[in-house]
């Protein structure tokens, strides 16, 4: 039998195009991911990063109506902070926002911690009602506001007619319309709304944690407050992290159901920075006015969770 002691040009050809396919393959091999995360970047970008950036252009722009016709938008530098944050109306509607802010937040997440550690223990139908609870979370915040508009109206409210068939009182509670009660009322609103979002997420951290670690502390003679203390607070940690942050950063730009609900009115009482912001934007037409306070409300948010996660990480290394 005669060997052959080289490959038959076919074979060499296959050997050639597999040696290029492989060096080929390994060319592409670190752009794939980049194709795969590709769309979303361009997503981020378009959708998230632009007007971000447009609008802290904006902020330094005198940038009004007239700028949509001429395209004329002249720098102005930091006039249009320097003409904001000094006015009265600028540090109410800063205070109104810490207080809404830190009353829902507040109101949420104790009432959605409560509710989550009761829906914890497994009773007929507690699966129809947590589903049930989500209901306030899912609808929208137009039918929400205009809902409780007219229940908490003063003259033909539910809640006041219930209260007086009750003889608890003889007059209507202004809960709109009078400025020691409107922000009150609409922070109600606002936990009313957040309860369902707390609860879900907090209910899911504590499925996660282990259930013989509640019946060892139980041998070991431990009641609910100290499990609570020494194994659900601190394994539950890190979502009470993230609702925190995600709450703040949710709440701190409501805008739909104050607008909807008393229109940042009675005197402003319920007037906060995202209110303003459009009130400068959409009603002034004041567009660069607008853009700062806007981009004062974002700092104040990444300040606040930047101060916040900062104590969180120091408090477990501790």
């Amino acid at each position: 039998m005669r060997s052959r002691s080289r490959p038959v040009p076919d074979e060499a050809e296959a050997a050639a195009a597999a040696t290029d396919g492989g060096a080929r393959a390994r060319l592409w091999e670190p752009v794939v991911p980049w194709l795969f995360i590709a769309p979303a970047v361009a997503y981020l970008l378009l959708f998230f990063g632009y007007p971000i950036v447009k609008n802290v252009v904006m902020s330094f722009q005198q940038y009004t109506i007239t700028t949509f016709y001429t395209g004329a938008a002249p720098f102005v530098g930091l006039r249009n902070y320097a003409t904001i944050l000094p006015s009265d109306l600028f540090s109410k509607a800063l205070l109104t926002t810490v207080l809404f802010t830190a009353g829902s937040i507040a109101g949420q997440f104790v009432l959605g911690l409560a509710l989550a550690l009761f829906f914890r223990h497994r009773f007929p139908l507690g699966g129809v009602l947590r589903s049930l609870l989500l209901l306030p979370w899912l609808l929208p915040l137009a039918v929400t506001g205009t809902t409780w508009r007219w229940m908490l109206d003063t003259d033909d409210g539910v809640v006041n007619e219930a209260l007086r068939g009750l003889h608890l009182l003889s007059s209507g509670i202004p809960w709109l319309t009078g400025t020691s009660q409107a922000l009150v009322s609409v922070i109600l609103i606002n936990i009313w709304v957040g309860i369902p979002f707390n609860t879900a997420i907090l209910y899911g951290g504590l499925q996660d944690i282990p259930t013989h670690v509640y019946e060892a502390a139980k041998l070991d003679g431990a009641g609910p407050v100290a499990s609570f203390r020494h194994i659900t607070w601190p394994l539950l940690r890190p979502v009470v992290n993230v609702v925190l942050v995600l709450g703040v950063v949710y709440t701190v730009k409501v805008l739909e159901l104050i607008l909807i609900v008393t229109g940042g009115g009675p005197a402003d009482a319920t007037q906060t920075l995202a209110t303003r912001s459009y009130q400068l934007s959409f009603q002034q037409f004041e567009f660069g006015r607008g853009a700062a306070t806007s981009n004062v409300l974002v700092a104040v948010s990444l300040v606040f969770a930047f101060v916040y996660l900062r104590a969180q990480r120091r408090a477990r290394h501790a």
